[in-house]
């Protein structure tokens, strides 16, 4: 019998220095359009991202994530509001749950956020870490396919051209140790109790109206595991071992899409976090 081969995980980006000051000169004379702030889960995305725009003065972020456009899901999204400290932000909490929200509608929302900031001298820093949707705004994405494009010329969604990509590195155990650790912390904080008011209505977010279980599984992670436990269908040490496995699955998924767009072309300057 053959043996297997041992597949060794893929080597880490190397990290840079960012010099805040020519970043900031070059968002002032409008030589970059955008900076984007990406990476995976638990990377220290959202706190590097108010940082920076502390540091450069005069920034408004938009949130490239997925899930924390719905109302009423704070916890589960981990929004921790407060993180931004007074830094204007833009597209969270603008869709009800229950509702479906994608890419094309990310795209059109990105775009108004993105024309109103602009409109008043502000400079917009992109931040998230859902990858579908940083594609199709900053480099156009081929929606037929599954291909993020480098230049806003190719085919699919025009996309914002001149964009800076900074990406949060930490590694992968440090990134292990954190999703646990921040999963500990939401089921303390009411995580459950946050799913179940969505399934029986009582979130203030849902205006009365029930989200349907079928719904809360479509929104996967936390909302998916959850919905099971409250079914009935995993225990409490499967909740916590399932949903913690599935975060560290999706980190890793995060971080190979990042990765293609670099393979496509595109400079992501990853940064030590």
């Amino acid at each position: 019998m053959p043996k297997m081969r041992k597949t060794l995980p893929a080597e880490l980006p190397e990290p840079v220095i960012i010099d805040v000051g020519a970043l900031a000169e070059s968002c002032r004379s409008g030589s970059t359009a955008l900076v984007c702030v990406l990476g995976p889960t638990a990377s220290g995305k959202t706190r590097y991202a108010v940082n920076l725009a502390k540091q450069i003065g005069g920034c408004e972020i938009i949130s490239a994530d997925s899930r924390q456009v719905y109302r009423g899901m704070d916890i589960g999204t981990g929004k921790d509001l407060g993180e931004y400290d007074g830094v204007p932000y833009h597209l969270i909490d603008i869709a009800d749950p229950g509702t479906q929200y994608n890419a094309h509608l990310f795209c059109r929302d990105f775009a108004a956020a993105y024309a109103d900031i602009r409109s008043r001298g502000a400079i917009p820093i992109l931040c998230g870490g859902t990858g579908l949707y940083i594609s199709a705004v900053t480099g156009g994405y081929d929606f037929k396919g599954t291909k993020p494009l480098s230049a806003p010329t190719e085919k699919g969604n025009a996309g914002i051209g001149n964009v800076f990509f900074i990406g949060t590195l930490v590694s992968r155990e440090v990134r292990n140790e954190r999703i646990d650790a921040r999963l500990k912390a939401r089921l303390g904080e009411g995580l459950v109790e946050e799913v179940r008011s969505l399934l029986d209505g009582t979130n203030p977010a849902c205006n009365g109206k029930a989200v349907p279980a079928e719904t809360l599984l479509g929104y996967g992670l936390e909302y998916k595991f959850v919905t099971l436990f409250i079914q009935g269908k995993l225990t409490e040490d499967e909740l916590f071992t399932n949903l913690s496995t599935a975060i560290h699955q999706f980190a890793k998924r995060q971080m190979t899409w990042f990765r293609g767009m670099e393979r496509s072309g595109i400079d992501i300057h990853w940064v030590q976090v």
